[in-house]
């Protein structure tokens, strides 16, 4: 591995540390906390896309079929990645809101736990949708 390949290895974790210090500057001088958020969403995003796009042009030009075959594959990875992770977020956004005012409501009133309890089940159904569609991705690949 030569000085320059670790330098292009580096690059992306420099960025993004890089732009972790800087939000951090910026709220520590009174800037708004929710652009400093989007300002590191926005920069996370980028080094991704150049993270992504890159190998994928370079084994176009270059002609290489197998590392566009690879290549395919690990996209298919992180399709199946970010179908649970997004999912299971939301899913625990979703029973985070709804399992309190269950609990709440059935404090009140317990007849009201059969209704109650369906809308945190409604909740964790999104993860399981989320886990479905990436099983079924992953199974098209091999």
């Amino acid at each position: 591995m030569s000085i320059f390949d670790f330098i292009l290895l580096a690059l992306p974790v420099v960025f993004l540390i890089g732009s972790v210090l800087i939000a951090v500057k910026a709220v520590s001088h009174g800037k708004s906390r929710k652009r400093a958020l989007l300002m590191q969403l926005a920069s996370f995003a980028f080094v991704f896309t150049v993270c992504m796009i890159c190998p994928f042009a370079v084994s176009a030009a270059e002609g290489d079929v197998a590392a566009a075959a690879a290549g395919a594959d690990g996209m298919a990875y992180i399709g199946a990645a970010a179908a649970t992770g997004l999912s299971c977020i939301g899913g625990g956004i979703a029973v985070g809101n709804a399992a309190p005012a269950a609990i709440g409501a059935t404090s009140e009133d317990p007849k009201a736990f059969g209704k109650a309890i369906i809308f945190v089940a409604l909740g964790e159904g999104i993860a399981l949708y989320g886990m479905l569609i990436s099983i079924m991705i992953l199974s098209k690949i091999g």
